[in-house]
């Protein structure tokens, strides 16, 4: 009945005149929201509802979005990125990422390579691409997603599931990293592939990039501290929500930071603001935290429904189902490899089987980062850009439930409370 409902509204406001940026607003929160609640009726994660939802409406199938509300779609995830990010800072506790340093930098990067190695060896004999295309397709396909990981992990600390072995702050740490480094070797590949060369200062930019974001991060979560204790101590208390607004603002200005030094050196905005967020932690009180954590996972309720449907709406359906099932064997064999990098990763530490499994499961998700840049070797006349963009799409469609459900059906099982 309800989307019956939401149907006949769609089609009236079609047939008046074409669909306004405020409509699509609401087809966005109030048709995401039904479907994410009807997934979650039936036992199967939100994500699937509302990435169907963004399917359906996308420009490649019902084209019910604004072009405008498409034209900020990156803008758009990013945000709600952003706040799923300061929540995860605020739920984070420094010396437990200590007791597991080296299996988090070690996830970072890993399991990345081994699924690009699995692209470079294996794609050319199932999917009709050269080497180098190989690995284009493997920078892009190999990142794990932290708008599917990061929500659940910060869940599980909330909920002490895994914390005792910092098991859910590793994995939270290492999707963090993730994304830089395979962002790094996208960049480097694609150069490549248009007849240029690799420089050593391109792969140098990673690590440059983990610690100038961090400290950025850190000394700018200094500066917001200071600012609320010194109001308190001069009674001038500020409001908890005007906090929010403060370090959403703050994390914004992060973001536009590594934008503006991008020509000159690399940085990421996105620890910067996990660091930013995690120093305000350690400083404030427990209580103050907790609350601001509070307040930011009411808004992740919003921002949860437009990332997923647009994520959804930026999957080209068209690519993607003509991609075969060549495709969707190179992308479980990739995934194979990447349970092999997970499992190298953890050798020497205390976890146990079940724990173990976990850790695979947890890094098989993939949507923000295909969708971000699946679309560039397209964009780019890259020779290949097509099989590219539809291999991206699948996997979206495949692993963001696949690691969704997997995380959300194994956690009780494989960890301890």
């Amino acid at each position: 009945m309800t989307s019956a409902f939401y149907a006949i509204v769609v089609g009236f406001f079609i047939f008046i005149g074409g669909i306004s940026m405020l409509l699509s607003l609401a087809i966005i929160f109030l048709v995401g929201l039904s479907a994410a609640a009807i997934f979650e009726k039936i036992g199967l994660p939100r994500i699937i509802g509302m990435l169907g939802v963004g399917i359906v409406v996308s420009p490649y199938v019902l084209d019910l979005l604004d072009p405008k509300i498409l034209g900020i779609s990156s803008d758009l995830r990013q945000i709600a990125l952003i706040i799923i990010l300061i929540k995860a800072g605020l739920s984070l506790n420094l010396s437990d990422l200590k007791k597991v340093g080296r299996p988090a930098v070690l996830m970072s990067f890993v399991p990345a390579c081994f699924e690009i190695i699995s692209y470079v060896l294996f794609a050319p004999l199932l999917l009709d691409v050269n080497r180098i295309e190989a690995a284009v397709m493997g920078a892009v396909l190999s990142a794990v997603s932290p708008a599917v990981v990061v929500p659940r992990m910060v869940k599980l600390i909330e909920d002490k599931w895994g914390t005792k072995k910092s098991i859910p702050q590793m994995i939270l740490a290492g999707a963090s990293c993730d994304d830089i480094f395979v962002i790094v070797l996208f960049s480097t590949f694609v150069t490549m592939a248009q007849g240029g060369s690799a420089k050593v200062t391109d792969f140098l930019n990673i690590p440059i990039s983990i610690v100038l974001g961090v400290l950025l991060g850190a000394v700018v979560g200094s500066g917001v501290y200071l600012l609320f204790e010194k109001s308190y101590q001069h009674r001038h208390k500020i409001r908890n929500s005007t906090k929010v607004i403060i370090l959403l603002g703050t994390a914004f200005l992060l973001m536009s930071i590594e934008t503006l030094v991008k020509p000159y050196i690399a940085l990421s905005g996105l620890l910067a603001v996990v660091a930013m967020a995690c120093v305000v932690k350690r400083k404030t009180e427990g209580s103050v935290s907790a609350r601001l954590s509070e307040k930011f996972g009411k808004l992740w309720i919003a921002a949860e429904v437009m990332l997923f449907v647009l994520v959804g709406a930026a999957v080209d359906v068209r690519y993607t189902l003509s991609a075969g099932g060549m495709a969707v064997l190179m992308i479980f064999i990739a995934l194979v490899f990447r349970a092999v990098g997970v499992c190298l990763c953890l050798l020497g530490t205390e976890l146990n089987a079940r724990e173990r499994i976990f850790c695979v499961i947890a890094y098989l998700p993939k949507a923000t980062v295909q969708a971000a840049i699946g679309s560039g070797p397209l964009s780019l006349w890259f020779a290949r850009g097509k099989i590219v963009v539809s291999v991206a799409g699948l996997a979206i469609l495949i692993t963001a439930p696949l690691g969704a459900i997997g995380i959300d059906r194994s956690y009780k099982i494989c960890l301890r409370w």
